[in-house]
């Protein structure tokens, strides 16, 4: 009879501040962590590493973004026998993505462990590179359930050396529909291995794999004060369906950013978004589930390393999308309950950083707004559209900051000579050549825009023009439309099993 697990249960507040050293981790992990600015485990993490470092079994819950990675990853490294190439831990990821992350992080913190190799693997990935990466042999083996099941079957990944087992985000595999392909990976694996359970939430499904896969476990929960970060600032704008784009770009202007992420309902919308964005000059990308394996992770590792600022995604496209640089996320689209909404903000405000949040609400969507408060316990700010006038008098205060800077570093004497020389080249005064400069870098109406007009009844949001459009709500809708979604109004939905996973 299995016992009652052991429990810890904190909230973030009172767990005690301790710092990697003190966990029990080898110096090599130590030397990646220091290098990467890593010195305060989270609470999930200060819980779990020396637990699973005993080889205790473990069932750890704790909200999305707070380091469930490092916290079985960096104990399983600590254990593992570099000389033993097969398999001595897998991960079971619920995305494609969140398994090329997780295997990501594994790579980053064995950075000092010699010959160390991870592997992951999942579906959309060619098949032949797979089985010859895993007959050359690999420590960890991350990957998606419904790819592991092919390899299983191939008897390609043998896992009779296998020492822990990882179940990460086990809620969102159940929530996809691939619980009953872990509990046929699971039943392959040793009866001797550790196992590691990390939800963000137990329905009762999880609780039964639980209790039937991961014995005499220690229950490690962390609960949070809130549904969401305190670290992420959250406001809503009320705006109209056909000036959501106007507003975007100037909340974009009016933002010191970093890496933003934009989430649409639509497949259809990505790319119209996006492409409209480019348009006026920002650096954006689109993924969602018509785009292909290889060109998402192409525009995901753009937006890690900096070449690309905004990506514009549905829910199902950003599962498992994890960028440290991402400082805003934008609800174009406001979400249809209060759980999407909070993974969706999580992509931000993480490991401690601060991050900031945008919700787009129609007018006909205030309800809307009133359940994910409620939900979340959280009171959104107003954020106040800026009218043309005030972002002309921004720019002109942006641009004299930019050129103080310059003139503070000393401009080189060739740029006085080159001004000297066209004054006299085109016989006019500095400022008049200053001025042709500057009209060249900011159109008129940027600087000095005509008086902002309220819109008249019949171009507004709930007029008949924007009740037009009502087959991207689900209306009257296409047969043949593949995007079309009943009530979600074509929201992407979660991929089926043997499209997603293999």
């Amino acid at each position: 009879m299995q016992k009652e697990p052991e429990q810890t249960t904190q909230t973030e507040a009172e767990v005690e501040q301790v710092t990697f050293s003190d966990l029990g981790l080898p110096d090599a992990l130590l030397r990646s962590l220091k290098q990467l600015g890593y010195e305060t485990p989270s609470p999930i993490q200060a819980k779990a590493i020396p637990t699973v470092l005993d080889g205790k079994n473990i069932i750890g819950q704790a909200q999305t973004g707070t380091g469930k990675t490092a916290a079985f990853a960096l104990p399983i490294l600590a254990n593992i026998d570099l000389k033993q190439t097969s398999p001595q831990a897998l991960v079971l990821a619920p995305t494609r993505e969140l398994a090329i992350q997780v295997a990501e992080a594994f790579q980053v913190y064995a950075r000092y462990m010699k010959n160390f190799h991870v592997l992951p693997i999942y579906g959309g990935a060619d098949m032949r590179g797979q089985l010859r990466s895993l007959s050359r042999g690999a420590h960890v083996v991350v990957g998606t359930p419904g790819r592991l099941l092919d390899h299983l079957r191939r008897k390609s990944l043998k896992l009779d050396q296998l020492k822990t087992v990882v179940l990460d985000e086990a809620d969102e595999m159940l929530r996809m529909g691939f619980i009953d392909d872990v509990d046929t990976i699971l039943a392959e694996t040793p009866d001797t291995r550790q196992t590691a359970l990390f939800s963000a939430t137990m329905p009762d499904r999880i609780r039964q794999i639980a209790k039937r896969h991961v014995q005499d476990p220690v229950l490690i929960k962390i609960a949070a004060k809130t549904a969401t970060v305190d670290t992420i600032d959250q406001s809503f704008v009320i705006v109209n369906q056909g000036d959501k784009l106007d507003a975007l770009t100037r909340y974009l202007e009016t933002q010191e950013t970093e890496g933003i992420i934009i989430f649409v309902r639509t497949r259809e919308a990505t790319v119209t978004v996006a492409e409209k964005l480019s348009a006026r000059g920002y650096s954006a990308g689109a993924i969602n589930g018509d785009i292909s394996q290889p060109m998402r992770e192409k525009t995901i590792a753009r937006l890690k390393k900096g070449s690309l600022d905004l990506l514009v995604a549905t829910d199902v496209a950003a599962r498992g999308i994890d960028v440290e640089r991402v400082s805003h996320v934008i609800n174009y689209d406001i979400p249809y309950d209060s759980e999407a909404y909070v993974h969706r903000i999580g992509r931000t405000g993480r490991a401690g950083r601060l991050g900031r949040a945008l919700l787009f609400v129609q007018p006909r969507e205030r309800r809307l707004l009133g359940i994910i408060e409620k939900d979340t316990k959280q009171k959104l700010k107003a954020w106040e559209k800026p009218t043309a006038q005030q972002l002309a008098d921004q720019r002109k205060t942006k641009l004299a900051e930019d050129l103080a800077a310059r003139i503070d570093n000393k401009v080189p004497d060739i740029y006085h000579k080159m001004v000297i020389d066209l004054c006299a080249a085109l016989e006019q005064p500095a400022e008049q050549v200053a001025a042709a400069l500057l009209s060249d870098k900011f159109p008129l109406e940027q600087i000095a825009p005509p008086p902002e007009s309220k819109k008249p009844r019949r171009d507004r949001d709930d007029s008949r023009g924007e009740r037009s459009n009502s087959r991207e709500r689900g209306n009257r809708r296409d047969s043949n439309d593949r995007d079309s979604g009943g009530r979600d109004g074509g929201r992407e939905r979660s991929p089926r099993r043997d499209r997603s996973d293999k």
